[in-house]
């Protein structure tokens, strides 16, 4: 019985424990390009990044408040298991730049520095870590809400799950995915080896695009079912329906390939986490020392050490003098 059916005297269910989930490249990557080139580091190298990040981060931490919250980094740039799978997987990027990867590693610490559980692995990427973590965490009764714009990570949407574009501050939930790409949360990852995914270079079938995948999917339920009745295609309206089948069939290997790419996994190792992502206790040297280095102005470091529950940063300078 849900809580609007429960009658008088009955107790509603207990809301469950939101467990956030962050994908920072996201955000490190938005920082990068939109901050300006102005801030650096004691070394003389930009800063403007983790800058960025930091008020990215802190505003989030301010607002909610979140008791469980894990952040996720992409550390896997070219060394995660769908290489192995697919070599010209995300070929069409470019490195980062040592400026940058540089800045990752200082919002790494930055996070770990706040008692923050910190995600990353050489073969799994944030998108698998966020899964992996949900996945982990649903039995003991945490929903997640995950902090994205990425329309890959809408796959892992259950009934009490939410994704949130923090940016547009825009929220969706597991029924919100169909309005926002045409197809249900579950078939996200069949949607995309069909139609294809330009941003992780992953071509999809040839001929079928977003409006053909989504048709595809609302008829057929899964991948696997429209390859088992491949012969209807033909009769479906919907143009060059006929071909589109000749297409489907010829590269069948290449759509299920598609498919191991776009379906994040959900058995990425979480070495090193708290077994509920709750915060922990922050490193007041640690998080004084970054704040010298990154040349945090006095604002920032205010909100940081407040954020992290310790006393003013200057009281922390002296204790470690």
């Amino acid at each position: 019985m849900s809580a609007l059916a429960a009658g008088p005297g009955m107790a509603s269910p207990p809301l469950r424990a939101p467990l956030y989930l962050v994908d920072a490249s996201l955000y490190v990557f938005r920082a990068w390009h939109s901050m300006p080139d102005e801030f650096q580091d004691q070394q003389g190298w930009p800063t403007n990044a983790v800058h960025g990040f930091a008020r990215f981060l802190l505003d989030l931490l301010e607002r909610e408040r979140p008791a469980n919250i894990a952040i996720a980094f992409d550390e896997a740039l070219d060394s995660c298991f769908r290489h192995r799978i697919y070599a010209a997987y995300k070929a069409n990027r470019d490195p980062a730049p040592d400026a940058l990867r540089r800045q990752f590693a200082h919002c790494k610490a930055l996070c770990t520095a706040l008692g923050l559980a910190v995600l990353a692995h050489h073969e799994y990427e944030a998108d698998d870590l966020i899964g992996s973590a949900l996945h982990a965490r649903r039995d003991a009764g945490m929903r997640g809400v995950i902090i994205s714009a990425d329309k890959d990570l809408s796959q892992l949407l259950f009934e009490h799950d939410e994704q949130w574009d923090y940016a547009r501050n825009q929220r969706w939930g597991m029924a919100g995915v169909k309005a926002r790409h045409g197809v249900h949360a579950h078939q996200i990852a069949d949607y995309l080896a069909l139609c294809g995914d330009a941003v992780d270079n992953i071509p999809g079938v040839t001929g079928v695009g977003a409006k053909s995948a989504a048709v595809l999917l609302a008829h057929f339920g899964s991948l696997d079912v429209l390859y088992e009745r491949l012969d209807e295609v033909p009769f479906l309206r919907l143009r060059g329906a006929a071909q589109m089948a000749v297409r489907l069939r010829e590269q069948r290997e290449h759509a299920l390939l598609w498919r191991q790419l776009t379906t994040i996994a959900l058995d990425a190792p979480l070495d090193g986490a708290a077994v509920d992502f709750s915060r922990g206790v922050a490193d007041a040297q640690m998080l004084q020392g970054l704040c010298d280095a990154l040349r945090f102005g006095p604002l920032t470091r205010r909100r940081l050490f407040t954020a992290a529950g310790l006393s003013d940063s200057s009281s922390v300078a002296s204790e470690f003098a």
